[in-house]
């Protein structure tokens, strides 16, 4: 007798072959059978009228610390979501020593705009080496976990404070390989790192003080393990984007591994970017190496109040430092004419117009109702001000209660997102799961492929889009047994409605340690998930199940 039979459905396995009607047989949390299963079952899926499909893979998220609190990682189930990479842009919660916990947690708050109490009041904070923290999130897996280890905290680990301050000594390299190959043996599927980030006082991340060498020698380790190397580049900089896939395939062709990097975004405002880096991406892939570009399938809306501080204002240093102010003195900041002054000398000329106007006052709990859905430019407008002054007083005469939503940021939805997405050499992710919590949702990836680029635009079929978020994705990260609904392999399988999968609207949800808010985009048209062989999602709900691992 079979645990599980996922009956009458259309399965699309996952292979980029055409989907066939069918049924998925489960034992013992793998793929028993595929095709036309007889025999019984002690749990019966229905899947008529819906798609079978391997659980997706999500390749770029920070649910690290989220997964301490919520070993579901929502609300990735639900988009049909089986298995994360948490760690990216040189970030991880270990190895880390006690004593540098506060300087990580900050960096972060900046860079992932994590509110303290996801790190203060729902775990204890009792490992320091990676495997410990393995152990801590493996108490209450929902959802299957491949994790990467920052490079930022490696440094942090050897070096202390001068992580922040200098290059390492040969020594200080040796040290961090044999910690980063603790790390691999542990259950680190790779290495990230970044050129762009800074912590919560403006200054550059540790891994941004590594030479060449140190990140050559690292990668040398992940060589030995045939593990990722993952970066955020100097995405906004086309030219030094391109140095960098270059040295990423340097490393690649070096030390046999593969690489990717993340955010690949395609904006009118640097119109040949990704074409570009697409194109040196095919260049090097014709020498042998493996460089790997990411790309989200969505815009990001970003909605935020003067409450907290926010990504929207990370190039305007005098804002980011004022909104990190405790409530009173960010309040006197604001009300005084001086600072004010400066602060919206900081936009340009033009008072903020280019960068706010076309911001739309949302609402929040104190925002006067005949304002809600208009434009800044049109409040500031009938006020008299710039947008930049009405953004200040509108929010100061509300109590700071009144969010704003800057839509559609990074890549904006052209004719030319859909053919990079079927790209061969363009991995879809970059979701940041479990980031920007209260600042803008950052989930409904999956369910944008197929409502925007396969049923809308064409740009792809059913079955291509669904191998690039499973056996692509699978592959490229060497997660051997996930990825394909395949006799033997790990019982990962999502049931849709192809008709209907797609992303809802954001709402706020109130369901973060400490009644912490945050938006979130709901599913629509998945209908069950199952995690290595148990139902972890289905009928809108999560179910009890813990059958999540750490895979690598």
């Amino acid at each position: 007798m079979f645990d599980v039979i996922v009956r009458g459905g259309t399965v699309v396995d996952g292979s980029g072959a055409p989907g066939f009607q069918g049924d998925v047989a489960i034992k013992d949390g793998k793929i028993a059978a595929v095709g036309q299963v007889s025999g019984e079952a002690r749990q019966i899926v229905d899947a008529t009228g819906r798609v079978v499909a391997p659980g997706f893979i999500d390749p770029h998220t920070h649910f690290d610390v989220q997964l301490l609190w919520d070993g579901a990682a929502r609300p990735a189930l639900e988009h049909g979501v089986t298995c994360v990479v948490p760690g990216n842009c040189s970030l991880s919660l270990a190895p880390l020593k006690a004593h540098d916990r506060r300087a990580v947690v900050g960096m972060f708050q900046q860079i992932e705009e994590m509110p303290p109490e996801a790190f203060t009041t729902a775990f204890e904070w009792t490992w320091e080496d990676f495997a410990g923290y393995r152990a801590a999130i493996e108490k209450s897996l929902s959802i299957n976990v491949a994790p990467l280890v920052g490079h930022s905290v490696i440094r942090l680990w050897v070096m202390g404070s001068a992580a922040q301050e200098r290059a390492a000594t040969p020594d200080e390299i040796a040290k961090m390989q044999d910690l980063l190959r603790e790390c691999l043996e542990a259950g680190a599927v790779g290495l990230s790192t970044s050129f762009v980030d800074v912590d919560e006082n403006g200054r550059p991340v540790p891994s941004r003080f590594a030479q060449f060498e140190e990140l050559d020698a690292l990668s040398a380790v992940l060589g030995e393990f045939g593990r990722m190397l993952q970066c955020v580049p100097e995405f906004y900089a086309t030219d030094i984007t391109i140095a960098r896939i270059d040295q990423l395939a340097e490393l690649s062709l070096k030390h046999n591994i593969p690489t990717t990097f993340s955010p690949l975004f395609d904006t009118s405002a640097v119109p040949d970017n990704a074409p570009r880096a697409i194109k040196r991406v095919e260049e090097q892939f014709a020498r042998g190496a493996r460089v790997w570009p990411q790309m989200q399938t969505r815009p990001i809306d970003i909605s935020f109040s003067l409450l907290r501080p926010s990504l929207f204002f990370a190039r305007l240093p005098r804002w980011v430092r004022i909104l990190r102010q405790p409530l009173e003195q960010r309040l006197a900041a604001l009300r005084d004419p001086d600072t004010v002054g400066k602060m919206v000398a900081d936009l340009g000329p033009d008072g903020g117009e280019a960068m706010m106007g076309r911001l739309v006052v949302r609402g929040g709990d104190a925002a006067p109702a005949e304002i809600v859905g208009k434009t800044l430019s049109e409040v500031a407008k009938a006020r008299g001000e710039v947008p930049a002054l009405a953004l200040i007083n509108l929010s100061l005469e509300n109590g700071l209660d009144v969010a704003f939503l800057s839509a559609s940021q990074g890549h904006q939805l052209t004719d030319r997102i859909g053919p990079m997405l079927a790209h061969p050499l363009v991995h879809i992710g970059a979701s940041d799961g479990g980031a920007h919590l209260s600042s803008f949702s950052t989930y409904g990836d999956t369910g944008y492929l197929f409502s925007e680029f396969v049923r809308t635009a064409g740009a792809m079929s059913l079955e291509k889009a669904v191998a690039k978020i499973t056996s692509e994705t699978a592959d490229i990260w060497g997660l051997k047994d996930r990825g394909r609904l395949q006799p033997g392999l790990a019982a990962d399988i999502v049931v849709f409605d192809a008709d209907t999968i797609d992303r809802c609207e954001e709402v706020p949800a109130f369901d973060m340690p400490g009644d912490g808010m945050r938006y979130v985009r709901a599913a629509r048209g998945v209908d069950t998930v199952l995690v290595n062989g148990e139902v972890a999602y289905t009928g809108g709900a999560y179910t009890e199940a813990k059958s999540g691992v750490v895979c690598v």
